[in-house]
């Protein structure tokens, strides 16, 4: 099945769906094909207009681009001068998908582990370069990369430098050569920092986590997507501390978790239904089972990183003794989820796989970077609760000609956050502008 478009229009746009078969192994060109699917944005007016192009590569792994409603966002500064590309990487979304669901059609969780290997970086940067001439005729595009969006920019410049002509990072700038060990060790005192600053905003949370956490310890609670609530899975809700809008979210789940029963005491269901919305991850298994797959390169295995890591900070496991304190986590992944989230369940033997290989290949190329001539700029939040801004910065450093704006005005989000500004002012920063 070849490409195919169909077009529609919103208040202000005109968008376009657009799917490519393309090769499940870009190293095997004849081979298997999967499906990939990318929006068009265009503003409305300007439709036949030759614009140049900007793919947008979302965050994750494991999550589609986001559904535009009219020009908001970022995407209005976006479409005053751009045609965008709103791209599902590979296996999410309305690209060929990779879950529960569909994954056994690959055979055995061997089968499935070595399907998943080709669901990287390297395999989304040969996916954007397989389809980049068939939409600009050739000409290089501007990639916005946002999260791992930007892992992915970072390992464009290393892969195919001549398919860019400008690259933009918004909390994305990874470490070139950092495993998984070193960051979750970065991770998990940022994860201490942000807990205790949501605490002094809001002082009365810490002793209604405990309470919850108290309750999970002597009963078990089953959230309404049928996943068990375990003190570690509640922890877990400390990701919201990594947007810009998530304490008070967090706030607002703690502050009325428990409801009166017959039988005691119980987390209600307003609580549960809030809680499996930010925990589960039936829509995007490839972010737990890949997750610590995007650091691995060096040849050693991920070896559930997070989970060993975690044994190193006994801070986060204190919180029932005298003076203990109870803390959450962030965005971690851990064997445990794949025996308390149903939609995960199926997927463990291939998860254990992939947590044991070793025969990642590169994703950055060091050398490349430090001669490129492609203007790249970068958002880079101050302390952000996701990628380490140590690490970032670094890695600015070793990329020729980088920019970057560092600032505390964002948390992780601020793309979406921040409306146009965020993406306003790294095009100024890319242009010479600023």
């Amino acid at each position: 099945m070849g490409d195919e478009t169909v077009a529609f229009r919103q208040p202000g746009l005109v968008l376009t769906d657009r799917f490519f078969d393309v090769p499940l192994d870009h190293a095997d060109p004849g081979g298997e094909r999967i499906r990939l699917y990318g929006r068009e944005v265009v503003a409305a007016g300007r439709a036949h207009e030759d614009l140049p192009w900007l793919v947008y590569l979302q965050g994750g792994p494991g999550f589609p681009a986001g559904r535009p409603v009219g020009r908001e966002n970022w995407l209005d500064r976006a479409l005053e001068e751009y045609r965008v590309l709103l791209l599902d990487q590979r296996g999410t979304g309305r690209s060929t998908p990779a879950t529960r669901q569909t994954l056994p059609l690959r055979g055995t969780p061997e089968r499935q582990a070595d399907y998943l290997t080709r669901f990287r970086a390297d395999s989304i940067v040969r996916d954007c370069e397989y389809i980049r001439p068939r939409l600009t005729g050739g000409r290089p595009w501007t990639v916005l990369g946002q999260s791992f969006g930007g892992f992915c920019a970072v390992t464009y410049l290393s892969l195919a430098p001549e398919g860019l002509e400008r690259v933009l990072i918004t909390g994305g700038l990874p470490s070139l050569d950092a495993d998984a060990d070193a960051v979750y060790r970065a991770a998990y005192p940022r994860m201490e920092r942000k807990c205790l600053a949501h605490y002094a905003r809001y002082p009365g949370d810490e002793e209604a986590a405990r309470r919850i956490a108290e309750h999970l310890a002597e009963r078990e609670e089953t959230l309404p997507d049928g996943s068990l609530l375990t003190v570690e899975a509640f922890q877990q809700l400390g990701i919201l501390l990594g947007t810009g809008d998530g304490s008070h979210r967090l706030h607002y789940l703690l502050e009325d978790a428990f409801v009166p029963t017959p039988g005691g005491p119980r987390l209600s269901d307003a609580f549960g239904e809030q809680a499996a919305a930010v925990l589960s991850r039936a829509a995007s298994p490839l972010y737990t089972i890949l997750h610590e797959a995007i650091y691995a390169q060096d040849g050693r295995a991920t070896h559930w990183s997070a989970e060993r890591i975690r044994s190193e900070f006994p801070q986060f496991e204190r919180h029932f003794e005298p003076g203990g304190r109870f803390l959450f986590t962030g965005e971690t992944v851990h064997p445990w989820m794949l025996r308390t989230q149903p939609a995960l369940r199926p997927l463990r033997r291939t998860a254990e796989i992939l947590a044991e290989r070793t025969d990642w290949a590169p994703l950055y190329d060091a050398g490349r970077l430090a001669r490129t001539t492609v203007p790249v700029a970068a958002a880079v939040y101050h302390d952000d609760l996701y990628v380490d801004t140590a690490h970032s910065l670094r890695t600015a450093g070793s990329v020729a000609g980088l920019r970057t704006w560092v600032t505390d005005e964002y948390e992780h989000d601020g793309l979406r956050a921040g409306g146009r500004t965020v993406l306003d002012r790294l095009l100024r920063l890319v242009n010479d502008e600023a």
